[in-house]
């Protein structure tokens, strides 16, 4: 649910794997924290033993968690490459961006039955009516599955 800008700003200080959090900076520099899944903590693990200390090779370390073949912090741009690279070859034929990930993070959220309040707070939205844009898809999805299971649907 971060912002791209959030993404490829992370520091290594700002992640914490044992407790399964982030914490982001996000718009105004307001700070909060994201928790992270199972998956999303074992291949972050994978990327800093695995791919991470490869790109910094000769050039010593960085801040920056997410890193380019020269050592400097990703780019929007390189990931916004990455996500269509990845997209294409997983046969993902739609139309794919960062911010396409970020949308279905919040409208999987709502439409499995998450407060608003919180969606909010994870999304780092200071006004909730920002977030309730998200609201429409969830709510095409409720009238689906009533129409489908309630018996006079």
């Amino acid at each position: 649910g971060l912002r791209v800008s959030e993404l490829v700003g992370l520091g290594m200080s700002q992640i914490s794997l044992g407790a399964g959090v982030v914490r982001v900076l996000g718009k105004g520099r307001k700070e909060r924290l994201v928790p992270l899944g199972g998956e999303a903590v074992h291949w972050i693990e994978r990327y800093l033993a695995e791919a991470r200390p490869p790109l910094l090779e000769g050039l010593g370390e960085s801040e920056a968690l997410f890193v380019t073949r020269r050592g400097g912090p990703m780019t929007r741009q390189m990931f916004w490459t990455l996500i269509k690279r990845h997209a294409a070859r997983a046969g993902i034929a739609a139309p794919l961006s960062p911010h396409t990930l970020r949308h279905a993070f919040a409208t999987h959220l709502l439409n499995h039955g998450a407060d608003l309040r919180v969606v909010q707070m994870l999304l780092g939205h200071s006004d909730l009516s920002t977030t309730q844009i998200y609201t429409h898809v969830a709510r095409a999805r409720l009238k689906a599955l009533h129409q489908a299971h309630h018996p006079r649907g």
